[in-house]
């Protein structure tokens, strides 16, 4: 057999070769890891797959120490402290370090979601988001902070959660100088500065900056309670209110006021009560000149000068400028007086009634007279006094 024989019967022999193996076709997936399931169309892919497994991260950024099991991962993130943006949408003008963050980007504002929950219905733009949120419905929660004991669906949302019990706060707003943990909550934030709210609530005409906070204001008009508290039967709209209404019954407290020794159940309302301490009133009504600590008391102030009284008493027909004011009211009706005084067994329909009849008992004088210094138990007392110094 001749040289050129014999590479015709080698390449005729590969290709039966070739041919006795399975076939494979273009873009299947053969290869399988042995420890999550995932698919693979090569090897290498596989391989390097499987060296997120081996827990080993080699390559570590510089700047900052996070590190990568890929060399390749360690370039793509130290874009991110480059600052180079190169590719921008022509959109929104949003820019990104890879090409391939701005395509996944774009998918936005095409409004394709393909990818549907079967649990729920919400839909998603990549599958990827859609993996994540079935993990919701799992119930699993395998990552837990050591500090506090909170579990998360995801590494990466317990990371974000450890930086609370860190106390660094590195974004700080240039405006009013407010520090966040995140890039994105400082982000979020600036938005208030810019007094853009370009996402209207088309029932009420209340404006938002960000559409998630339009989308949780409109479950509001649905009238959709779904969180009910098991030890009372109140409903909210979302599942923070009910945790925090829940502490109402545990009765725990622990947060103090340095000044008057109150306490409250949550941080947020401590700080909102000190601000009473400080004197500082920075809402004044431009009508009248009265001065608030909160926007939400001058907004409830000025309901007065509009006169508009919407809600009214089926059973004496007074009207009020607020449901609250009205639910109050109701109780007058009801007969129901829960609030007793332990000293003389006087009752009441609301505890601020009984905590005023109680300085009675005190002898404590709360309002004076800033022009004869007369002392009195209550401030309707005072006002009344006042007049006396007006008409002189």
């Amino acid at each position: 057999m001749t040289s050129t024989q014999k590479d015709q019967h080698g390449a005729r022999s590969q290709r039966s070769q070739e041919a006795d193996k399975p076939h494979r076709r273009k873009g299947e997936k053969t290869y399988s890891c042995d420890e999550c399931g995932k698919d693979f169309t090569r090897t290498g892919h596989l391989k390097t797959h499987q060296l997120i497994h081996s827990g080993v991260k080699p390559y570590s950024c510089d700047l900052c120490g996070k590190s990568f099991t890929l060399a390749q991962s360690l370039e793509t993130h130290q874009l991110i402290h480059s600052g180079v943006k190169p590719y921008s949408c022509d959109l929104c003008g949003k820019s990104f370090t890879q090409a391939g963050n701005l395509k996944t980007h774009q998918l936005i504002h095409s409004g394709v979601k393909p990818y549907s929950c079967d649990l729920c219905g919400k839909s998603f733009t990549l599958a990827q988001s859609l993996e994540t949120h079935q993990l919701i419905h799992s119930g699993v929660k395998p990552y837990s902070c050591d500090l506090c004991g909170k579990s998360f669906t995801q590494a990466g949302n317990l990371k974000t959660h450890q930086l609370i019990h860190s106390g660094v706060k590195p974004y700080s707003c240039d405006l009013c100088g407010k520090s966040f943990t995140q890039a994105g909550y400082l982000k979020t934030h600036q938005l208030i500065h810019s007094g853009v709210k370009p996402y209207c609530c088309d029932l009420c005409g209340k404006s938002f900056t960000l559409a998630g906070n339009l989308k949780k204001h409109q479950l509001i008009h649905s009238g959709v309670k779904p969180y009910s508290c098991e030890l009372c039967g109140k409903s909210f709209t979302w599942p923070r209110d009910l945790k925090s209404h829940q502490l109402i019954h545990s009765g725990f407290k622990p947060y103090s006021c340095e000044l008057c020794g109150k306490c409250f159940t949550q941080a947020g309302n401590l700080k909102s009560h000190q601000l009473i301490h400080s004197g500082v009133k920075p809402y004044s009504c431009e009508l009248c000149g009265k001065s608030f600590t909160w926007p939400r008391d001058l907004k409830s102030h000025q309901l007065i000068h509009s006169g508009f009284k919407p809600y009214s008493c089926e059973l004496c027909g007074k009207c009020f400028t607020q449901a609250g004011n009205l639910k109050s009211h109701q109780l007058i009706h009801s007969g129901f007086k829960p609030y007793s005084c332990d000293l003389c067994g006087k009752s009441f329909t609301r505890a601020i009634d009984l905590k005023s009849h109680q300085l009675i008992h005190s002898g404590f004088k709360l309002y004076s007279c800033d022009l004869c210094g007369k002392s009195f138990k209550y401030q309707h007392q005072l006002k009344k006094h006042q007049q006396i110094h007006t008409r002189k």
